[in-house]
């Protein structure tokens, strides 16, 4: 009985962090490597260009330029653009990676959201939606994909059957 409740605690204790790591994604450090980068002091701004590789938690983003807003010591926005740039993250454990794509991607840390611009599009698994402009909630892994005023731009979204058994 012993040994069962030390093995018990022992696969928890290997197990939950492996979950807390997913759900503090937004509390996690972000590291960036390229092949170049500048620092404007003045102008509170960070630009890095050359494969650009930025990763928070189980968030990674890839892309041709990166530039990092800061305000108050923090990140308050970063900006990839790339052709595309492209993201993925794995929103719990047992889940399906998210993955992303655009033209631009704009990151607030803070607030937990994505942006993807031109060209973008999102998919999970068999599930896929593009737009000009889609809205991913990192945090809730929430979707919002068009906008009100896309000049006749529609969503297109790709959800596939599950295989008959």
């Amino acid at each position: 009985m012993k040994l069962t409740k030390l093995l018990i605690g022992l696969v928890l204790l290997l197990i939950v962090p492996a979950l807390m790591a997913l759900e503090s994604d937004a509390e996690q450090p972000v590291y960036i490597d390229s092949d170049h980068a500048m620092y404007d002091e003045k102008a509170q701004t960070s630009t890095y260009i050359g494969n650009v590789v930025a990763t928070q938690g189980s968030i990674k983003i890839n892309a041709d330029k990166l530039v990092v807003n800061l305000k108050n010591g923090g990140i308050d926005k970063l900006v990839a653009t790339g052709n595309p740039s492209r993201f993925k993250q794995l929103p719990a454990v047992g889940k399906e990676e998210m993955h992303g794509e655009g033209q631009i991607i704009e990151f607030h840390p803070e607030k937990n959201l994505l942006i993807f611009m031109k060209n973008a599009s999102v998919w999970q698994g068999d599930a896929k939606q593009s737009s000009e402009r889609i809205e991913y909630d990192t945090k809730n892994s929430l979707l919002k994909a068009g906008e009100s005023n896309t000049d006749g731009k529609r969503v297109h979204s790709v959800i596939k059957p599950k295989p008959a058994q």
